[in-house]
């Protein structure tokens, strides 16, 4: 029988980031983004698959498996780690994938986040975006951006997350977390309840349908601090995934509604570094200022892209300009964010020229900083 708290103590050793037990291949660790098998492990059988979900979960739990055939919780390892835990079926057999959750919770500095997200955090009211494909780093940065809030103000905060990842203590804020299908059955259905609790901040884990969308929009419109996350490559593809839950008649007003409550889309992506192990994030921002606010209202989110080239005295970059100034300052590789890009060929402009000074890279080696003539 696999002992999983063992195997799991490996993919800490080895600073892994996923740990996915598949029938019939050896048990797999994510590293620095790359899948690495386990070639000194035997294959997996479908009795060690069910051996492990015996180990790790409840009585209620595999209840819940087996009514659903899909499971997400959390498990612990003590005095070792925490780990986000889906568990589903696929051609028969039971397929494990386990995402490690570190103890601590690292600051905006040390996670390299934009500075913008400190001021972003403190705001009273509105609606934090933070996107991305999934493994992006999304709940690190939200968490990341809580801890700060938690140790600068006092705040009532209430998370909604399925499975609940990062635990904050109470500090300066008072913090209520919420684990869907253990505390509360359904995104939109705790947010509800959550408006009467009196919260100041309420994060929801995932905004995945039509009813979390809209409460999420309603409690900000009230006076509410909301950040939720999103399964979204850029700001301009946020915006259109949110008007296109709703139906079409109903568009023109929800543009209007969430261009006057919306304060920030962050986009992320994760690159493998160029020197050590572990990886960089980078960020696309978008702060929602006038002209934002009116483009959205206005459904011409086609425009979003310039708007943020054009503003980075407001702490605004789109991703291709982060892309290029990591490569610029040799964090990753050209290959890899070029890979990460969804214009490559604006990407390789950007990174022979400076986005701020327009100066071509090759010439800022040889430009002497000013009083030092």
């Amino acid at each position: 029988m696999i002992d999983i708290d063992k195997l799991l103590k490996r993919v800490l050793e080895k600073e892994g980031s996923d740990l996915h037990l598949r029938i019939p291949s050896p048990p797999i660790i994510r590293i620095d983004g790359e899948l690495k098998i386990q070639d000194d492990m035997p294959p997996l059988s479908a009795k060690d698959a069910e051996s492990v979900l015996e180990q790790i979960a409840t009585s209620e739990q595999k209840s819940n498996f087996l009514r659903d055939m899909e499971l997400d919780f959390a498990y612990s390892v003590p005095g070792i780690a925490r780990f986000r835990v889906n568990v589903m079926r696929q051609r028969g057999t039971i397929s494990i994938c386990f995402r490690l959750v570190p103890t601590d919770i690292a600051s905006i500095e040390a996670l390299g986040l934009p500075v913008i997200t400190k001021d972003l955090i403190l705001k009273p009211r509105g609606l934090i975006l933070v996107t991305g494909p999934t493994g992006s780093g999304k709940s690190t940065t939200m968490a990341s951006m809580l801890n700060y809030l938690n140790d600068t103000l006092a705040r009532n905060v209430i998370t909604i997350e399925n499975p609940i990842e990062y635990l904050h203590r109470n500090h300066k804020c008072i913090i209520a977390q919420r684990d869907l299908g253990d505390d509360t059955k359904a995104f939109d259905v705790a947010l509800i309840h959550a408006l009467r609790h009196d919260p100041d901040v309420i994060v929801v884990g995932e905004m995945r349908d039509l009813p979390t969308v809209s409460t999420a929009i309603r409690a900000a419109e009230t006076g509410h601090l909301v950040m939720g996350t999103l399964h979204t490559i850029d700001a301009a593809q946020t915006v259109d995934r949110i008007i296109d839950m709703y139906p079409s008649d109903q568009q023109p007003q929800i543009r209007l509604q969430f261009s006057q409550v919306v304060l920030a889309i962050l986009s992320q992506t994760l690159l493998p570094k160029v020197v050590g192990k572990g990886r960089v994030a980078a960020f696309e921002v978008l702060i929602a200022n006038t002209a934002v606010r009116n483009l959205i209202r206005d459904g011409k989110t086609y425009e979003l892209n310039n708007v943020i080239q054009l503003s980075a005295a407001e702490s605004m970059q789109t991703l291709d300009q982060c892309l290029a100034s990591l490569v610029r300052s040799k964090q990753v590789t050209a290959e890899d964010a070029l890979m990460r890009s969804s214009h490559p060929d604006r990407l390789q402009k950007l990174m022979q020229y400076d986005y701020k000074t327009r100066i071509p890279v090759s010439q800022m080696a040889d430009r002497t900083p000013v009083g030092q003539k």
